[in-house]
């Protein structure tokens, strides 16, 4: 073969082979492309898997109207914690909800404060972050304040109820009525009834379905800081707690028709006390039905022209328990000794020997019961009127909630 046709075999022979390379490496180039859509972009967006969550916080600004739950949501993303702290550093509870989307506060916005938000977050595709917010309440343009009882820490009779009496106007009743929460350390079933206090002011007032067992452990927590009383009563801007426990059961049985007081502890009958009570006839009769000792007031100027009995007396007067607002007392009143156990010839109130009142002063309790009946009465001592919401039946006192 000549050297010119061995050349040119070997030509053909390298091109067949770069041919051969070319098609094997070709495939593999084209597997190994960053062009593949498979891979991150490469101008920094982050994937939709890990954008950021959009967090949002209500209410938002500043001086926005209290008196409403916060609440936080996020979308694009998961919630993992929210804490909410007041500028005295108090927190608002709250839970997020079983996907992650919203939290709700478990209290209210309340006026005048100041409010940080921190919202802990987790993207789809799992990178943590936090988000913080902040808004201001406006404050309040009237303040709704509370007088109540029992004093905490006190033991008192079987018939206590626990009162609260407002400063002003409550027409948000029902919204009012759901942050008094009533505790018992034995279940005593109860509840809350709307009354008109003699003052005239508005009331509520819990009461047992019976008279209370002794010793039973009693918790008041009114969480009202945040509620508007509506109808221009104003806004509360703090909480009420009284604790107080139920004392030795003690009923006072007052007979005017017998003129007889009967001091009854546990069942037994400890004292007859002889009593005289209102003048039949006209305005210096006593009230009937169950009053409760309000307070054990010791000695007071007794003056007729502040109950409307003109001039009829000015005195002071010895181991005074007041029974109503309107100046029912039991008390000493020796100048009526002659007509103690046969005759009523008092000015409306329930008196007793300086012996005998001594005695039975020191025996009862604010919170017991006088149970007290006879013929010739003014009638049934109010609802409002000390605490008589033991006239009314169990179940006319429960259709005075505004719950029903």
């Amino acid at each position: 073969m000549s050297r010119t046709r061995v050349l040119a075999h070997a030509r053909v022979r390298a091109a067949v082979v770069a041919a051969a390379l070319a098609a094997l490496l070709t495939p593999l180039a084209a597997c190994s492309s960053s062009g593949s859509p498979t891979t991150p972009d490469t101008d920094g967006k982050p994937s939709a898997e890990d954008r950021p969550v959009t967090v949002t916080v209500t209410p938002a600004g500043e001086r926005v109207p209290a008196g409403e739950p916060v609440k936080v949501t996020a979308s694009g993303g998961r919630l993992t914690s929210v804490t909410v702290t007041d500028g005295e550093g108090h927190r608002l509870a709250g839970e997020v909800a079983a996907d992650g989307r919203s939290w709700v506060s478990d209290r209210k916005a309340v006026p005048g404060a100041s409010y940080a938000v921190t919202a802990a977050t987790r993207t789809r595709g799992g990178t943590a972050k936090s988000t913080e917010a902040a808004f201001t309440t406006a404050e309040a343009d009237q303040v709704n304040k509370v007088d109540w009882r029992p004093g905490t820490g006190s033991t008192v009779g079987v018939a206590q109820p626990v009162s609260l009496v407002f400063d002003r106007p409550v027409k948000n009743r029902a919204e009012v009525e759901k942050q008094l929460r009533i505790t018992t350390s034995n279940g005593t079933e109860g509840s809350w009834g709307w009354i008109r206090d003699y003052t005239g002011r508005d009331r509520v007032d819990w009461r047992p379905k019976a008279y209370w067992k002794p010793g039973t452990k009693v918790t008041l927590n009114a969480e009202l800081n945040g509620t508007d009383s509506g109808g221009g009563g104003g806004w509360f801007v703090r909480d009420y707690r009284t604790t107080f426990t139920i004392g030795a059961r003690q009923i006072v049985k007052v007979d005017l028709d017998s003129h007889r007081l009967t001091l009854v502890r546990d069942g037994e009958t400890v004292r007859r006390i002889p009593v005289s009570g209102g003048t039949p006839g006209g305005d210096k009769r006593s009230w009937r039905g169950t009053a409760v000792l309000m307070a054990k007031e010791g000695t007071i100027n007794m003056n007729s022209e502040t109950v409307g009995l003109g001039d009829a007396y000015d005195k002071m007067v010895d181991y005074s328990m007041r029974l109503t607002w309107s100046g029912m007392y039991a008390h000493a009143a020796p100048w009526n000794a002659r007509y103690f156990g046969n005759a009523n010839q008092s000015s409306g109130c329930i008196g007793m020997s300086d012996a005998n009142a001594a005695w039975f002063y020191g025996q009862v309790r604010p919170g017991d019961p006088f149970e007290i009946t006879g013929k010739d009465t003014k009638g049934v001592v109010a609802p409002g009127n000390g605490f008589g919401a033991w006239n009314l039946s169990w179940a006319e006192w429960r259709q005075k909630s505004a719950l029903r």
